[in-house]
């Protein structure tokens, strides 16, 4: 098993403020340059918003949103030692939200970084159907296999990182 890797929030209210990773090898964190790529172009649309962050393990991405204003954040995940540590991320920045292993109502937001080892994409299409009209879905996704196309939603960004490929539809 590998040692806990802290990763920090990039802006906002815990901008600066470390975090903790996971203690185990199912989930990878997201790198800064592309969580700074994804709020630069989203910081806007974050403040007073419902967001989901599936996938979730640190938490990292529902963190930045909080850390930006959102709401409200719903963690969405299974492993126990991620849920653990989502836990023990928002006691450590003094805040509270939902973590859950379904995502079962709508959100303004919802961020989805599957593993890229198994990104269910069926998952990744059945979560699309909670996006609120007006809102945003960001997927951070492998190279191979291609996500499939998401009815009723709008690709409005297709960055590529390294081995990461995020992007960022919108739906009318």
């Amino acid at each position: 098993m590998r040692k806990n890797k802290q990763i920090r929030i990039i802006s906002g209210e815990f901008g600066g403020r470390l975090i903790d990773t996971p203690d185990n090898t199912a989930t990878q964190p997201m790198g800064d340059r592309e969580r700074m790529a994804i709020f630069n172009r989203l910081r806007e649309e974050i403040a007073g918003k419902k967001v989901a962050d599936v996938f979730a393990g640190s938490g990292a991405l529902g963190l930045e949103a909080l850390s930006l204003g959102a709401s409200e954040v719903i963690f969405v995940e299974k492993d126990p030692k991620a849920i653990l540590c989502i836990k023990q991320n928002l006691q450590k920045l003094g805040r509270s939200a939902r973590v859950q292993k379904k995502l079962e109502e709508e959100c303004d937001i919802i961020f989805m970084d599957p593993p890229y080892d198994n990104p269910q994409y069926e998952l990744c299409t059945e979560i699309t159907k909670h996006l609120k009209s007006g809102g945003y879905l960001v997927l951070s996704h492998p190279a191979n296999p291609e996500p499939p196309v998401f009815d009723r939603l709008e690709l409005v960004s297709d960055k590529k990182y390294a081995a990461a490929h995020i992007k960022i539809y919108y739906k009318n």
